[in-house]
């Protein structure tokens, strides 16, 4: 999650819709017959190249605490938000899907520093309360602006994979890709969310 630079309660960054990408990859390392070191390897080389960032225009309520984890007004977004309801960076006023998307891509390519021309997977997660018709909008959209900034945009996931039950919102993934990770993502998996 670049919208979080350190933490006091873990190590690193939290995890958030990427976290889908590396488990995905290390599971099919997983099932080829690697054994844990490889996978080891795999996970830090995936999450290495890997970067997420969301924004929500909505709380969620989660069960044990029966009420909602932030308040947000009509009209405002929470930008950096997790996926376990936590409260953004910031909030500001709602703004046009292609500028949320150029703020998103803005903070992620940062931290990656792909080189131009470089393979990527798209993931554009919902946080539970966003229609999956949105969803696909804000895909187009995002691919549309990495190409733009000289990225080829090769795998995508589009869905409500990574969610915070309710929340409207959803966030971006990318993730650098070469011959061995598309190999990994494309290999054959079943599970309730993923199955190709």
């Amino acid at each position: 999650d670049v919208a979080v630079d350190h933490s006091t309660h873990a190590t690193g960054r939290r995890g958030i819709a990427g976290t889908v990408i590396v488990e995905k990859m290390v599971g099919a390392a997983a099932e080829a017959g690697a054994d844990l070191p490889e996978c080891q390897r795999v996970g830090q080389r995936v999450n290495a190249g890997t970067a997420s960032m969301g924004v929500a225009f909505s709380s969620c309520v989660v069960p044990d605490a029966a009420t909602k984890t932030f308040d947000i007004g009509p009209g405002e977004m929470e930008v950096g938000v997790g996926i376990h309801g936590e409260p953004g960076r910031y909030r500001r006023s709602v703004i046009p899907a292609d500028d949320i998307v150029s703020l998103l891509l803005d903070s992620i390519l940062k931290d990656l520093a792909l080189a131009p021309g470089r393979e990527v997977l798209l993931h554009v997660n919902g946080f539970g309360g966003t229609p999956h018709i949105e969803l696909c909008f804000l895909n187009k959209l995002a691919t549309l602006a990495l190409g733009e900034r000289g990225l080829q945009v090769k795998r995508w996931l589009v869905g409500n994979n990574t969610t915070s039950l309710e929340m409207a919102g959803a966030s971006l993934t990318v993730t650098a890709l070469d011959d061995e990770l598309k190999g990994l993502w494309d290999a054959q998996v079943r599970t309730p969310t993923l199955c190709w």
